[in-house]
């Protein structure tokens, strides 16, 4: 049988790309790598961006292969991620050590006070962690991600009221979520979800995505006449959907840095 009979002749590989994540090492603290086994990638391939490190596999190379591929890399990796680090993000947070607060496009001052009880909240001198001695790194995320959706439901609450007239009904509900590339969605019985890095970024960008989605009330899809009710909510629409171009990675990198 020829080589293209052959071919023509065997079982299509599967297109499902599957994924997880490998702990490393690396700079004495552990990263998380995404593994992608990708049924069109042709050879090994590790890329950083502003979401992470990310290990592309074909499906003919081993688990085992993809572990030594990473060992190999180290170096390059760690300069890579200190790249991105101090370019485009704030450096982590260190409980007890001053620090900086993404917040509606700013760097808010971060500061820590001993405690009986963990809290995190704003006040005149930027942010405040109430610091238990006990607190761990898992109650700092879970003071993040309150703190980040407490932000995200107070500008939610202001802006809903001044689009809601002109439109059918309001949503049924609104979720937030931890969104891997869209910004929000609108569900067929009238539910909205948004991606709570919309708080980091600027708030005109955030009320803008609210208004898009609010828009699919109206029109559920992205016709002309969807973007004609943007237009005469949102003027200045794409203004904003050029800032989601240029800085959207980043804002959803600095999300999953904190969370």
């Amino acid at each position: 049988m020829s080589r293209l009979l052959r071919r023509l002749l065997s079982p299509a590989p599967s297109a499902t790309v599957q994924r997880d994540t490998v702990r490393l090492r690396l700079d004495d603290a552990e990263i998380d790598v995404l593994r992608v086994r990708d049924p069109r990638a042709r050879r090994i391939k590790l890329s950083v961006d502003e979401r992470g490190a990310r290990l592309t596999l074909p499906l003919r190379a081993s688990l085992q292969t993809g572990e030594r591929f990473l060992e190999q890399h180290r170096g390059w990796l760690s300069e890579q991620l200190q790249h991105y680090r101090a370019d485009r993000m704030p450096p982590p947070l260190v409980p007890g050590e001053p620090g900086l607060l993404p917040l509606r496009g700013e760097l808010i001052p971060l500061r820590w006070q001993e405690a009986r009880y963990a809290k995190l909240e704003m006040d005149e001198q930027g942010a405040c962690v109430h610091w238990p001695a006990r607190a761990t790194p898992t109650t700092l995320k879970r003071l993040l991600r309150e703190f980040y959706e407490a932000q995200t439901r107070a500008d939610v609450g202001r802006w809903l009221p001044c689009y809601l007239p002109g439109l059918p009904r309001a949503p049924t509900r609104i979720r937030l979520k931890v969104m891997s590339s869209q910004w929000g969605s609108l569900a067929p019985d009238g539910s909205m979800a948004l991606d709570l890095a919309l708080v980091l970024g600027k708030p005109e960008a955030f009320e803008y995505v609210l208004v898009h989605e609010l828009c699919h009330l109206l029109q559920a899809n992205h016709s002309p006449a969807f973007w004609h009710e943007v237009e005469q909510r949102f003027p200045a629409w794409r203004q904003q959907r050029d800032y989601f171009q240029q800085e959207g990675r980043r804002l959803k990198a600095m999300l999953r840095q904190l969370l």
